[in-house]
């Protein structure tokens, strides 16, 4: 009685499948540390100024996971976007 139709079942993406989230902001140290697995940088050229989280993401569970932690710490969401290689 579980049989879950394939499409709505979690798909992996495809391997190394990189995003990168703006926040808007310069993180503090002890938040940057939530996002340990993840490359934390800040563009100062944009006006405001804004922390930038990229990393690879397995899945979409995962992206949404990530999303999830900036909306619990309050954080500013931007954009996020799919990085091309």
């Amino acid at each position: 009685m579980n049989d879950i139709p394939d499409e709505f079942k979690i798909q992996p993406f495809p391997a190394e499948t990189v995003y990168e989230l703006r926040i808007s902001g310069r993180l503090g140290n002890s938040i940057q540390t939530w996002f340990e697995d993840m490359i934390v940088t800040v563009d100062e050229s944009s006006s405001p100024i804004q922390t930038i989280i990229q990393g690879p993401m397995r899945d979409q569970a995962a992206l949404y996971g990530l999303i999830g932690r900036v909306r619990d710490l309050g954080l500013t969401l931007l954009s996020v976007n799919r990085v091309e290689e």
